[in-house]
């Protein structure tokens, strides 16, 4: 069983301002409106249905571009040393390399092939997922090249120097996987998984249209989707930006005065297929409705 580990600190992190937003709070004080807003959150966050934590660090990662490898360095011997890289997944989640032989960090590897590939689902965000995968670096065979050089091209389209003489394709075999999420916040997590648990995780198959489902709803109903958030949360939130979607939810980043934070939406039930995503949005949103009037 992966080992998870949940911070049970009750301390609140003061993720929003300290005034009212709202004639509901418009009698108590601004700390006290504030205070009421994050228990809000906090309650609801904790009760969010969200994929298990190993189906969403491998989604995460299946569809991962870039991440920071670190190797052994062998012109500082001792130290570590650190690139970004470009990958891609295979089937089994083993993360992708193509590298040139003149590179520092190929060199590192042909000699030591021991490793970790640090990937953040948001860079910018520390709060949010942060996956570090350590393994070994292997040569991929001559025989399975032509199907993981498709396989990184779907990937890197752009990448034409894969071609190149000095390039090569290594794939890094898990050994453990680790995670943490919600860093410096009450709901942080984390946990690691064996390779033989991570192989076998599955990728969510709704993630994959996160971007088109994403963009259509920000572009053409960006008041639809706040009004879910605030029907979901009963947080009067300023606007709410979807990010991703998955099976069993999406992701936004929400504005309530001059703070913004992310919050994870339950749909009322799995959705199978695309389509589905339309039809929970929609009744979601017809229960918000209705709720307001």
């Amino acid at each position: 069983m992966p080992k998870i580990v949940v911070n049970s600190s009750k301390t609140l992190i003061p993720l929003l301002s300290r005034s009212p937003s709202s004639s509901a709070m418009s009698s108590s004080t601004p700390s006290d409106a504030a205070d009421e807003v994050f228990q809000l959150i906090k309650a609801h966050q904790e009760k969010a249905a969200r994929l298990p934590p190993v189906e969403e660090v491998k989604t995460v990662l299946n569809h991962g571009i870039r991440g920071m490898l670190s190797t052994f360095s062998q012109k500082h011997e001792g130290y570590p040393s650190g690139s970004m890289v470009d990958f891609a997944c295979d089937d089994s989640g083993s993360p992708i390399l193509a590298v040139s032989n003149l590179a520092v960090h190929t060199k590192d590897l042909l000699a030591n092939p021991k490793c970790s590939l640090l990937v953040a689902k948001d860079p910018e965000d520390q709060t949010d997922l942060i996956i570090t995968l350590h393994g070994d670096a292997v040569s991929v065979p001559e025989n399975e090249r032509d199907a993981i050089r498709t396989t990184y091209m779907a990937r890197h389209p752009d990448a034409f120097w894969v071609d190149f003489d000095d390039f090569l394709f290594l794939r890094i075999e898990p050994k453990v996987v680790h995670y943490v999420s919600g860093v410096a916040t009450s709901l942080f997590q984390s946990g690691e998984f064996t390779d033989n648990e991570f192989r076998e995780a599955k990728v969510d198959q709704i993630y994959q249209f996160s971007k088109p489902i994403s963009s259509h709803m920000n572009k053409d109903h960006a008041n639809d989707t706040k009004l879910i958030v605030q029907h979901s949360t009963s947080i009067p939130v300023d606007f709410a930006y979807m990010l991703d979607v998955d099976s069993l939810g999406f992701n936004v980043k929400a504005g309530y005065q001059d703070k913004n934070f992310k919050l994870r939406i339950a749909f009322p039930r799995r959705a199978v297929e695309r389509k589905d995503v339309k039809t929970l949005i929609i009744e979601m949103l017809q229960a918000a409705k209705s709720r307001v009037g």
